[in-house]
């Protein structure tokens, strides 16, 4: 069984630098890795250094604490596929869910 296309090669770190996000993207066409996995900052340059590979880039909304309002994390999404992400990781309002209000994670998952 080949394992590589469950891989989503992550680089979140907030001070992770072009030269090591050019390394991930090298990493990622080398293993033929499912997607990679980087800060919003970053979604733009993956995807050219992306190009012609099925690799997939993925970024994520509400990180790294799940916090923010749902229309901010609908923002962050509009803002990532426009930049050309193909999937979205969302952090979820943890502090709702631990307190039962379900009614703002849903709507937060629904914003998006």
């Amino acid at each position: 069984m080949k394992l590589n296309k469950y891989i989503d090669h992550t680089l979140l770190k907030q001070d992770a630098s072009q030269e090591q996000i050019d390394r991930l993207l090298s990493e990622a066409r080398e293993y033929d890795f499912a997607s990679v996995c980087v800060n919003p900052t970053w979604v733009k340059h993956a995807k050219t250094g992306l190009e012609g590979s099925d690799v997939k880039v993925c970024t994520v909304v509400g990180f790294p604490l799940g916090a923010t309002t749902s229309a901010v994390k609908a923002f962050e999404t509009k803002e990532a596929i426009q930049n050309g992400a193909d999937e979205i990781d969302m952090v979820i309002n943890v502090g709702a869910l631990k307190s039962g209000n379900l009614d703002l994670v849903e709507s937060d998952i629904r914003a998006v």
